[in-house]
């Protein structure tokens, strides 16, 4: 069973427990994270606490959201290991899926209708990575996690 792990911000709370309701209705695997209220909070942590849960192998995937998405994703993708992706239509959700192969999905509450965003989270579920050409552009992202570890360098030739 694939087990998702979910966090928010004020500003996504309400989302958030709108997503949690339709993800345990289909059968999956929920760990809430929080936010737990619409009382005012900062977003990198919850985003750094799904982030976590997908390294420590407590969850498969991710969904976090916040007004925009964006911040949420920016915070997560400082997680080594995450690859997380704000889609505002399935069209991206899914692309963030096949090509990129995203972990955490980053919705924007304040710019997604429900509706929208269960069909967002729906499609980046039921979407798998395609492989091929795309693994080895994984493979560098996965190793720009090294860099952190080491002196700055010139980008890699083409």
């Amino acid at each position: 069973m694939t087990v998702v792990a979910l966090g928010a911000d004020h500003a996504g709370f309400p989302l958030k427990e709108d997503l949690k309701t339709w993800l345990i209705s289909h059968g999956y695997d929920v760990v809430d994270l929080g936010t737990q209220s619409a009382e005012s909070v900062d977003y990198p942590d919850f985003a750094i606490g799904v982030g976590g849960a997908i390294t420590a192998g407590k969850a498969d995937r991710g969904v976090l959201v916040c007004g925009t998405g964006i911040g949420m994703a920016m915070a997560a993708n400082k997680v080594p290991g995450v690859r997380a992706a704000a889609c505002s239509d399935a069209y991206t959700a899914r692309m963030s899926r096949e090509h990129n192969d995203a972990n955490v999905l980053a919705i924007g509450a304040r710019i997604t209708a429900c509706e929208a965003a269960i069909e967002i989270l729906e499609v980046w579920l039921g979407a798998e990575f395609a492989g091929g050409r795309h693994a080895r552009r994984i493979e560098k992202i996965v190793a720009l996690d090294d860099l952190r570890e080491r002196e700055p360098r010139d980008a890699p030739a083409r």
